[in-house]
């Protein structure tokens, strides 16, 4: 594990952004344990700005902090998973209805350019490029809702999904499906359709979720074990 360098960061920022990146990414998995004497020396960096980077990723929510254990990326239960995935429902719903009168053509364009990046991943099978696709898609209706509250409580919701991301794919469906009920969400909001487009997300959302409901904690936790199935059958 090695970390680049940023000359206008302190060392507290570049510690916190590696470690963030390889979270999301997946490189560090839910239930790890951060033991700071090897990671300080993989890193190449005291204690002290470790300590201080992992205070900043506790604060986010994407690592815990216990007195015996130490520090532990966070790891969700089948149902601190699925309450996740219905707060995310209401938040992203209700963006969508408040982003309608309000959107604009260069937020249309972006929307519109999310969807052609992800007919791109189907084509390429990157599962990787349809996951950033997808979170562009959402993240343009976030902040077409012009609400600031808003944006930031759902920012923080998908930060602490993201290292989840990979047990998604086999929750949702498949891609050719998701594109499909992105471009029904797009078409709703260019009609300028509110109530539609709320449904709509409501509706989008909710998929994972039935197939999350289904499952046992045990047959969860071997979903979140699991190898990453072929990327054009499975999405987040």
């Amino acid at each position: 594990m090695s970390m680049e360098r940023f000359d206008n960061r302190t060392l507290r920022e570049r510690v916190y952004l590696h470690l963030r990146e390889e979270i999301l990414a997946g490189g560090i998995v839910p239930g790890t344990v951060l033991q700071e004497v090897p990671l300080a020396e993989s890193l190449g960096v005291s204690r002290g700005p470790l300590r201080e980077a992992l205070g900043d990723l506790a604060a986010e929510g994407l690592v815990t902090i216990t007195p015996r254990r130490g520090a532990v990326v966070t790891q969700l239960s089948k149902g601190e998973f699925l309450e996740a995935y219905q707060v995310r429902e209401v938040l992203e719903e209700l963006a969508a209805r408040l982003a309608v009168p309000s959107i604009t053509p260069l937020e249309l364009d972006r929307m519109e350019g999310a969807i052609a990046r992800m007919h791109e991943a189907a084509s390429r099978r990157d599962l990787d490029l349809f996951f950033d696709a997808n979170l562009a898609f959402h993240g343009v209706l976030m902040e077409a809702s012009r609400n600031r509250k808003l944006v930031e409580v759902h920012g923080r919701l998908i930060t602490q999904m993201a290292p989840y991301r990979r047990p998604s794919a086999r929750l949702r469906g498949n891609i050719e499906s998701s594109i499909a009920e992105h471009r029904a969400i797009l078409d709703a909001v260019r009609d300028g359709d509110a109530a539609r487009a709320g449904a709509l997300v409501q509706q989008h959302v909710r998929v994972p979720q039935v197939r999350l409901g289904q499952l046992s904690e045990e047959e969860f936790d071997r979903e979140v074990s699991a190898p990453l199935p072929s990327p054009e059958l499975r999405v987040s």
